[in-house]
């Protein structure tokens, strides 16, 4: 009988909710267990195909002020799911994914350090990614295209996510980061690549287009607002016909303490909790 129900798992087209979850606690425990300096070179390959992701949802909201409003935000949303997309075929690693380690931690299948160690590792990784293509994009003077509304683009996108409250932006995190966590654990449950692209398309297109708040998103994203907003050349506001003062509260401070730390914190619980602990405990729960 055992073997006959087996064959009915070998034979079919996805895994089994109990047979995802004990997928997702064992690439937990391999990620936990990888060498710190591997988790930071793989974060580094995953902040970056955020970043880029980024740029072509960029690209899309680009001088398209007569478009319908939600229509914009579902194309952005939709191009920008390949970020996500690349990272889980790719096998980098990704922050709030990765917040997902800790279904292995309440296994006892790895230590408290272990957890904390991949998470500093990716987290500082994704920043160099994410900073890294930043400069590449500045340097490659992307911001100028379109006449400039290609910056113009980043500079609102940037200072709208510095404007939440702390507790907004903390709660958009969470939103964020349930669906971002779904999107990775709806993937395990596939077996060719087809199945784990298309099964992530629309959740990571859920969170974007609805403007949820993303921590390693905005590791490029913010920082690349911050840059436009100070040091682009009197050209790029002349064609635009604004004042650099009105993005003045682009800067470091108000990037870390409105934004990268209650989204990160909100981003740990949607993964950690709302996603890998309460799937884990409808799966594994007897």
């Amino acid at each position: 009988m055992a073997s006959d129900k087996q064959s009915v798992y070998d034979s079919t087209v996805a895994l089994t909710p109990v047979e995802a979850t004990n997928l997702a606690e064992n690439i937990a425990v391999y990620k936990a267990q990888k060498r710190p300096f591997l988790s930071f070179m793989s974060g580094i390959s995953a902040g970056a195909c955020i970043a880029l992701a980024f740029i072509f949802y960029t690209t899309t909201q680009t001088a398209s002020n007569g478009a319908p409003w939600g229509l914009t935000k579902l194309v952005g949303g939709l191009v920008f799911s390949i970020g996500v997309i690349m990272v889980v075929l790719l096998g980098t690693e990704l922050f709030t994914s990765s917040t997902l380690t800790f279904i292995a931690r309440v296994s006892e299948k790895i230590t408290i350090w272990q957890m904390i160690r991949n998470w500093i590792m990716v987290y500082f990784g994704n920043f160099a990614g994410g900073l890294i293509i930043a400069v590449l994009i500045w340097f490659g003077g992307q911001t100028m295209a379109a006449n400039g509304q290609w910056g113009l683009t980043i500079l609102a996108t940037a200072q709208h996510k510095i404007h939440h409250t702390w507790f907004e932006a903390f709660n958009l995190g969470i939103l964020c980061n349930i669906m971002v966590c779904l999107a990775v654990w709806l993937s395990y449950s596939g077996k060719t690549v087809t199945d784990k692209a298309f099964i992530m398309i629309m959740p990571i297109g859920l969170f974007v287009a609805s403007g949820f708040e993303h921590c390693v998103a905005n590791m490029f994203m913010i920082p690349m607002g911050i840059i436009t907003a100070h040091y682009s050349s009197p050209e790029f506001w002349q064609q635009l016909g604004i004042e650099a003062a009105q993005y003045s509260d682009l800067d470091v401070y108000h990037f870390i303490t409105k934004n990268l730390i209650p989204v990160t914190l909100g981003n740990i619980v949607g993964g950690a909790i709302c996603v890998g602990l309460f799937q884990r405990y409808l799966t594994k729960s007897h």
